[in-house]
């Protein structure tokens, strides 16, 4: 999973979402505890509930887009 810091607004909806995938750094921006972990459906929800899309979750084994996923 990846956040993008340029579009992350630090709202911490992630973090009450997700505690175990996410956290905020000092500028209250998000980044993924571990980058490569399973998309359990607590990260899928943060990253749905981002209000500014700043999360995608892609498969590590095939390199597609989970979430938001590919049109």
């Amino acid at each position: 999973m990846e956040v993008d810091r340029g579009v992350c607004i630090g709202s911490g909806l992630c973090v009450a979402t997700a505690p175990g995938g996410f956290e905020l750094d000092a500028a209250r921006q998000s980044h993924p505890v571990r980058p490569e972990c399973a998309a359990s459906d607590d990260v899928l929800a943060a990253a749905e509930g981002c209000p500014v899309e700043a999360i995608s979750v892609t498969d590590a084994r095939t390199g597609e887009a989970v979430f938001p996923p590919e049109e």
